[in-house]
Order: structure tokens, then sequence, then C-alpha cells
């Protein structure tokens, strides 16, 4: 609808530059169409006059009158009224706003949605945290975002592919394979001092069991081969955490040789991808790729993007190592490429990355970082441009944290002290849909506090209770139309559907009718909050009306009519819990 007021709003415009009523040179500016706020003033209000009264050289209410008496004749819109400070209100006709259920008939799981494919491609990164453990709550409302923004954007007409960036190749998985190495000692019965900065979690056991099942002995050494010499730890004299875990890696790969690291880093990397794909699809979040850190380089992506950012003038030399102009595109620093060892750096790998994405053909990137990568907005935008992309294409949302209570009690994370709460301990606890629902029920950048008792009452203050429940009311309501006999076919509820005009019945055809809109909003501003808003609110309109107007009692025509507005409403229900990964059950 809004489109189609625009349409109506251009056209008479046009017809007044036509006509010299106004200037031949007036651009049309970027006008705005919405909802009112009052169904005093309409449905809809156009702020177009007040952006062209200067340019007109007229008053906003005299200009936004011209353009009332002007606008074309439509079927839709009963009334055209100029209000305030000079905003056209429209009014729309009342079998413009019954036809919703028509509309929401024809459409039924595509009501709201776009064609596919036909905005352009776009590849969507989130999730993608490291493989050295399972995912904990905080990585899940990145998941849980991630996952409602790619259903929006294909909803809105994107060709969209999910991808999760696998980190296999930095020092946090080396630290994740000598922390095996030395649970499979221990369960050997070879102890050695774990390292303060080592993985502590329970599921390091497992993988060295795993891993001593598969291998024996074969990767065994004497615990003074694996100490012997090493710097000192944390806790020690002179003791440096991070020194002596990297001493410790450098002697894992020394005493083990390529082939033997490399079967006790893969068997790490492989049970936490299994275990984060099960526990990602048990959360409803599902990826087309898990691309490989490891294939940057393998498959050329890095060397491609510095040569690309050589060819351009844009790397230069600086004791040895290779820098990239990053401050010439606005970034705060310029940035390492290749240190003076030879060996490219993280940002390196962001690069080839970056290029890959378009290499492999999308249009557009969006990336979804946590709100601890803030810096990396202004790096790859920097990275962008000097690889000859658009930075406009490229995209950063980043999500806040998200902060458990247990009670009155906050619950304190540490991935390598293995004390954190587990994805699917919360999902265990509360659900899958209550987890789903409350971590996207609040903008991306605002912080979270995630309720638990909340989150599992049932009540109406739970929001995701709530609207489940006004749809399996529904349900509810055809069963017991079914056990008493009564006919009910979609023709009749839509040749009834002239017999609705109550006031529940009208603002529960109002929200329906937005529901396209609403998409299109959250969508383009990455905001699946809205939808969650506005499933409460169809929810609350649905309840209202449920409880105002008789259903099953009514004569035969308006219970059609009724049954038909019923019908609708959970055809919208159920369309937007899908798109936040919430079921739509039939009974509660």
């Amino acid at each position: 609808m809004k489109e189609h007021l625009r349409e109506l709003v251009a056209q008479a415009l046009l017809d007044l530059r036509r006509l010299g009523r106004l200037p031949q040179d007036l651009a049309t500016p970027d006008f705005v169409i919405e909802r009112s706020r009052s169904r005093e003033h309409g449905d809809y209000a156009c702020n177009v006059a007040m952006l062209l009264a200067k340019p007109a050289g007229m008053k906003p209410r005299d200009l936004a009158q011209m353009l009332a008496d002007s606008l074309p004749k439509s079927q839709h819109v009963d009334a055209v009224a100029v209000a305030g400070p000079g905003f056209l209100n429209f009014t729309l006709a009342r079998g413009c706003r019954l036809g919703t259920i028509r509309r929401i008939f024809e459409a039924g799981r595509d009501y709201g949605r776009q064609p596919a494919g036909s905005r352009g491609s776009i590849t969507v990164e989130f999730v993608s945290a490291n493989p050295n453990g399972p995912l904990h709550v905080g990585h899940g409302r990145g998941a849980a975002y991630g996952a409602s923004v790619a259903a929006l954007l294909d909803a809105a007409g994107y060709a969209v592919q999910r991808e999760y960036y696998v980190n296999d190749a930095g020092r946090q998985m080396d630290i994740l394979a000598v922390s095996v190495w030395l649970r499979y000692h221990e369960l050997g019965g070879v102890t050695v001092p774990f390292p303060v900065n080592g993985y502590k979690g329970d599921y390091v056991v497992e993988i060295a069991r795993a891993l001593r099942a598969k291998t024996g002995d074969a990767l065994r050494r004497s615990a003074i081969e694996i100490t012997d010499g090493l710097p000192a730890d944390e806790g020690e004299p002179g003791g440096d955490k991070e020194v002596h875990v990297d001493a410790l890696i450098a002697r894992a790969k020394a005493l083990l040789g390529d082939a033997g690291y490399r079967s006790v880093f893969e068997a790490g990397l492989s049970w936490c991808l299994a275990d984060i794909r099960d526990d990602l699809a048990g959360f409803g979040v599902h990826h087309d790729n898990f691309f490989s850190e490891r294939s940057l380089m393998t498959d050329g992506y890095v060397d491609r993007a510095i040569s690309t950012l050589q060819e351009q003038g844009h790397l230069y030399e600086k004791e040895g190592a290779l820098w990239f102009r990053a401050t010439t595109f606005g970034d705060d620093k310029d940035r390492v490429v290749r240190r003076e060892n030879g060996v490219t750096t993280y940002f390196a790998s962001d690069l080839g990355y970056l290029l890959s994405k378009f290499e492999r053909g999308y249009e557009r990137a969006l990336y979804i970082f946590g709100a601890d990568h803030h810096g990396y907005i202004a790096r790859l935008k920097a990275a962008a441009q000097g690889l000859g992309l658009d930075p406009a294409k490229i995209e950063i949302q980043l999500v806040q944290f998200a902060i458990l209570y247990r009670g009155e009690e906050r619950v304190q994370m540490s991935t390598r002290a293995g004390s954190f709460v587990t994805l699917r301990e919360l999902r265990d606890e509360v659900g899958t849909d209550a987890a789903r629902f409350f971590y996207v029920m609040r903008g991306n950048d605002q912080h979270l506090d995630f309720d638990l008792e909340l989150a599992k009452s049932r009540s109406n203050d739970n929001p995701v209770y709530y609207i489940q429940y006004a749809h399996a009311r529904i349900c509810s309501l055809f069963r017991q139309l079914a056990e008493k006999q009564i006919p009910y076919h979609r023709s009749a509820a839509e040749a009834a559907r002239n017999r609705l005009g109550e006031l529940q019945e009208l603002d529960l055809l109002d929200e329906l009718m937005r529901f396209p809109e609403v998409l299109e909003s959250a969508a383009e501003n990455r905001a699946p909050q809205i939808v969650a808003n506005y499933l409460r609110e169809v929810a609350a309109a649905f309840h209202g009306f449920y409880n105002a107007q008789p259903i099953l009692t009514a004569e035969d025509e308006l219970r059609a009519g009724r049954l038909g507005l019923a019908k609708a409403t959970q055809q919208v229900l159920a369309n937007g819990l899908a798109l936040l990964g919430v079921s739509a059950p039939e009974t509660m």
C-alpha cells in the first residue's frame, strides 16, 4: 500500500509540472509515507509538501492541498485530507482493508514476501565462533540474530547465502590441540602440568579420550620430553602464560612431527565443528557453507588480495614488513599484511576472505560480529576500497552481549575455564522457541539481560508464550468447529468479509495489512525486533477481537467472515514466527 500511495503522489507531481503549476526543474524529494499514529488522521501520512514548499515557493499547506486535488483516483483510497503543517493524510477504502483477507489466503506462506531473487544476492556471515569448544549463550544471540536477518533478507527478495567462517588456522586452535594432547597423556598415566592458558572444559577430556581410542600410545611422549626447558608458566617465578603456552605448542609440533601434530589438531577441530553444527541445528540455525580459513591460502585468495593491493600502489615496506595504507581510506592506522619473517597476518586473511565473497559472485556482503569487533568496521571498509570493491556493498552489524541471569545472580562465563553456560544448556532449560525469540526481541545494538524465569513462564508477560497462545487459540477454534460439524469454506469466508466492521475486527485487519510493510522495514534495517514487536501487537489485536466478538455462535454469514479473519491471522502469526525461528504450535 505504501508503494501504491507513493506512485499516486509521484504521478500528481508529474502532472503538476507538466501543467506548469510547479517548476519544470523541481526535483521529486525522497519523501516518506508512514502509518498515521491515530485513526483520526487517516491511515497513512505523507510529508512531501513540507519538503517541496520552499523550492516551489509555496506555503506547505497550499502545496499539500494542490497535491490532494491533483492525486489520481484510486479504488484503494477513500479520502485525502491536509493536516497540521502540511501533511497529506490518506484514508483507505473499506474494500481495500477487507481485501487483506483474500490477499493472505491467496499468498499463504508467501504473504508479505517479495519475489525470490528480485533484489540481487547477499552473503551473510554469522556465528563464526572459534571451533575450540561448545557454543555458549553469548554465541546464541549472534546465531539467533544472524539467522533471523538472513530469513528477513530472503523474504525481502534477496538471494541469501548463509556462511560460517571457520577459524581453523589460528593460535587458539593450537592451544586447543595442546590442551587435548596433554589430556590424552593424563588418560594414559603421564601427568604433565596443565598450562594456565589451556582449555579446561570437560569436552577437552572427551576429545582426548576419542583420540586415545583411535591412536593408542602412538602420540605418547614422556613428561620430561614435553616439559624440559620450557619457559615458566604464570604463577611460577618469572612466569608468563602466553610465552609458556607458545613454547608448549612449539614443543608439541617438534615432538610429534607434521603428521602427528595434525592428527591431534584435527581431532579437536573436527569434534568442535561437529558439536557446533549439531548445536546450531538444534537451535534451528543452518548455514549453507562452512568456509575454512586455511582455504584462503590454498585457494590463493590471500595472495590475490595482496597482489591487487600491490598493483594499485596501496602497499609499502617498512622494517622488513609489508604494510597496507589503510589510513588513506579512513582507518585509524596502517595494517601489516606480511611480517618480516614472510608470514601473512590475520588482516591479510581478512583481505582474502573479503575478496573471496565477491569472487564467488555475491553482490553484497553482510558481516555479523560481536560488539568487541567494532574496530573491524573501518578496516574492512578500507580493505574494500583498496581492493577496488564498493564499500557501500559491505556491511557490518555488531551484536551486543547477552547477559544471563539466574534469579538475581549473573552467570559468569569463561571458555577456557570451562565454567560457561552452553547454548545447549540454555535450550534445555528454556526451550529453543523462547531462546530464539528473547535473543531478537531487542535491537542487536542494545545489551540484553536474558531473564530465565520470564522465558520459562506460561503467562501473558512472556511475549513468546503470548504470541504462540494466539496461534494455538485459533487452531482450537477450528477444532471446535470440526467437532460441532459446522462447515467452513474459504470462499464463504471471503464472500462474508463485508460483514466485518466492528472496531476490534478493523483493528485486527489493520495489523494484518501492515505485515508486508513490517517485513520490508525489518529487512531494510536488519532489525528482527520489528517483527517480534509486531507479532505481539497482532496477538493483542486477536485476543481483543476473540474476547469481544462471538465467533462460533454468530449467525452463519458473520461467523464465516470472522472465521476467515481468524484464519488470516493464523497465517500471519505463523509466517512471522517462522522468520524468527520460532514454532507456531497448534496446542498449548
